[in-house]
């Protein structure tokens, strides 16, 4: 199973860096003996392989070889493999970037690299035969992927960043088959490449007939993209509950 990391963006929210914000160290961790830094991006890769995923794929801007440097060409359980994406262009065009490492056949996780949530096994509670987004409940959907749901679960709508989110459950992660990833890319082209969120193109995949489901399987969220989220994920990371460390 694939993982795609999207990790070209330039992180204006957090700069400046002497790094890629994909780097930036939040928590440790133990290498043998000795505590060392965590990078942020370290928590999605571990979340990936406890979730199935046996290769990585990181899509990065020209410029980043430092996460190249950083993590080589594996970590345990997991083969990387990198896709450059040459400028700007949004998550859907970062994620099609790496469209022809995927098989059909294959199951594709995506998460976002600036990002750490828990429970850290919650991607293997989302199905691998149909596209399945991992929710998390937070209080300020607005500022997220809001995700509304039926009763069943059905993926209704994906509001992107609304004011008037309608539910309190946002999109952490997604999973899907691949061959539902090419379908994607295939609807994004045909919609001239215009939808710069992943969110605005399943809505349109959805009207034309495409299922998605909407897992609550999430407990806590933190963007470490800002320097609040950075606050609160070290407090969080430090023991507090998430109630406290988003305070």
């Amino acid at each position: 199973m694939w993982g795609i990391i999207p990790a070209a963006g330039s992180g204006t929210r957090i700069q400046p860096l002497a790094f890629s914000k994909e780097l930036l160290p939040v928590g440790s961790r133990f290498d043998g003996q000795a505590e060392r830094p965590r990078a942020v991006s370290e928590y999605l890769v571990e979340r990936m392989v406890k979730g199935g995923a046996d290769k990585i794929a990181f899509v990065i801007s020209p410029g980043k070889f430092d996460i190249l440097q950083y993590y080589g060409d594996r970590v345990e359980g997991a083969d990387f493999a990198y896709v450059v994406q040459p400028r700007p262009g949004g998550l859907c065009d970062a994620l099609f970037r790496a469209r022809h490492l995927i098989h059909p056949d294959e199951p594709v996780m995506i998460g976002l690299p600036d990002t750490v949530w828990f429970p850290d096994d919650a991607l293997a509670s989302l199905p691998d035969d149909l596209l399945s987004f991992l929710l998390f409940p937070v209080e300020q959907p607005e500022l997220f992927d809001a995700v509304v749901t039926d009763a069943q679960g059905r993926v209704r709508e994906i509001q992107v960043k609304s004011r008037q989110a309608a539910s309190n459950w946002i999109w952490g992660a997604f999973k899907m088959p691949g061959a539902v990833f090419h379908e994607l890319h295939a609807l994004w082209c045909r919609r001239e490449r215009q939808d710069e969120y992943m969110g605005t193109l399943v809505n349109a995949w959805i009207k034309e007939g495409g299922e998605a489901v909407g897992v609550r399987a999430g407990a806590s969220y933190v963007d470490v993209g800002t320097v609040r989220g950075y606050r609160t994920a070290i407090r969080l990371l430090s023991g507090g509950t998430f109630s406290e460390a988003a305070e």
